[in-house]
């Protein structure tokens, strides 16, 4: 099991609910949450054997920037 975080453009709850049916669809995420207080906005994913480009690629293809943090 990875975590693996992101820096995102989404800042508003609506925005959240978007993207809830696309990473929702990914089979190997168990659980994401959003931290909307940070700057970056960061969405964190628990996943099994997931790539971080899925998670950037499926969220960029609705428009939203996504951009893995590294360690």
């Amino acid at each position: 099991m990875n975590i693996l975080v992101f820096k995102t453009s989404v800042t508003q709850a609506q925005q959240v609910s978007k993207v809830k049916t696309l990473l929702t669809s990914i089979p190997n995420i168990i659980k994401w949450n959003f931290d909307l207080d940070d700057p970056e906005n960061i969405l964190r994913v628990i996943a099994d054997q997931l790539s971080p480009r899925q998670v950037e690629s499926v969220l960029q293809t609705a428009g939203i920037s996504c951009q893995e943090l590294e360690d």
